[in-house]
């Protein structure tokens, strides 16, 4: 991708997030004198335990191709009366030019990329169980719509199993569904954590599998808990990579996509070009000098365990402790320059999410990782 469009895409998202928060909910939504997530959501019954099985169990990451197309049509509902363990993920990607042979097992990744969990002196201090015997909507929770999202996306995001469940393995799957022959042909998930950041300073890691290809966008980020004002409380993007490109953006705003706040956005992006193939683990570390709103303080972004991006905390966005996690796997749109998914399955999984009271190596090895990484480009 060149970087005129990397930059076409961020521009894009920033003009999304403005239509999202200001005028891109359907009528109908609860809205307040800011721009915020609607406050009310479904109420829902008690999900299944699990979502019927429809799959032949297989390893965790054994692959194969995508069911064709006419094969969806017993998929939406899940007619089986039977409960069963949820399907495990089997990151079945369309058969295109750019999607590679899926493999049996993740490579292991070279030491200087290695993952690796905080060292055994941090403690964490959340950590969510992902049981399958745990609904959903006890940990997250699940925003749902097919508005568009202010970004002129496809997907319809749902509360049904199928695009969203735990495994026997305690993974959280995101499941993105693209299904024509179905009338609800784009569906998947958005969730948010009902735990906040909570803590003056910490450290936020997860391990991924992102699913990567043309028309779809993963993220794992950070907004303050509602009600806020976007973009002056600040988001913070920890990974987030579209329409197959292998690469990671890791971004800061804190400012509208104009002249007048051109210096209130960091991006710094990290090619992942095997991402579609193996695990990556991302991280966040903030230290705030006080735990209130617009206190001075620095921010490190990792990924495989490698500082590459820092900022300090911009002045004036919301105290770091009122933050709190959001996940969504969303479908075309303009950061996607229009492009859609063919039909398809594409699974977001993620294991070993917590929150630390110190990054790997404690707090001076973060204050070496902000003496030693750069900052972010501006926009």
């Amino acid at each position: 991708m060149s970087f005129q469009h990397k930059l076409d895409s961020l521009l894009n998202k920033g003009k999304a997030k403005l239509k999202e928060y200001t005028d891109g909910k359907p009528t109908g939504q609860p809205q307040q004198g800011y721009p915020q997530y609607p406050q009310q959501h479904p109420q829902q019954s008690p999900p299944q335990q699990y979502p019927p099985q429809q799959y032949q169990q297989q390893p965790y990451y054994n692959n194969g191709p995508p069911p064709p197309p006419q094969q969806y049509q017993q998929y939406p509902g899940y007619q089986n009366p039977s409960p069963g363990p949820p399907p495990v993920p089997t990151w079945n990607k369309p058969q295109s030019p750019e999607v590679q042979s899926p493999y049996a097992q993740p490579p292991i990744p070279n030491a200087a990329t290695r993952p690796h969990n905080p060292p055994s002196n941090t403690q964490p201090y959340w950590q969510p169980n992902f049981d399958p015997s745990i609904p959903i909507n006890h940990v997250f929770i699940q925003e749902t719509g097919a508005h568009g999202w202010g970004n002129n996306e496809s997907q319809n995001y749902t509360t049904n199993p199928e695009n969203c469940f735990f495994t026997p393995d305690h993974s959280l799957v995101l499941r993105g569904i693209v299904n024509s022959n179905s009338h609800d042909r784009y569906t998947s998930a958005r969730l948010i954590s009902e735990q906040r950041l909570s803590r003056q300073r910490g450290y936020l890691s997860v391990k991924i599998r992102a699913p990567s290809a043309t028309g779809i966008w993963p993220a794992f980020w950070l907004l303050p808990a509602e009600p806020f004002t976007w973009p002056d409380d600040g988001e913070v993007d920890i990974f987030e990579s579209w329409n197959g490109e292998g690469m990671n953006h890791s971004c800061l705003h804190w400012g509208h996509f104009n002249g007048e706040d051109w210096n209130k956005h960091r991006v710094v992006d990290t090619p992942i070009p095997d991402l579609r193939d193996r695990e990556v683990q991302v991280g966040f570390a903030w230290d705030q000098e006080q735990d209130v709103n617009g206190a001075r303080g620095r921010m490190v972004w990792y990924v495989d365990g490698r500082a590459v991006m820092k900022a300090p905390i911009p002045e004036g966005t919301r105290r770091m402790s009122d933050w709190r996690v959001i996940i969504n796997v969303a479908m075309g749109g303009n950061v996607c320059q229009g492009k859609l998914p063919a039909d398809g399955t594409y699974d977001f999984v993620l294991r070993e999410l917590g929150t630390w009271d110190a990054p790997a190596g404690g707090w001076e090895q973060f204050g070496r990782d902000f003496e030693g990484t750069k900052e972010g480009r501006t926009m």
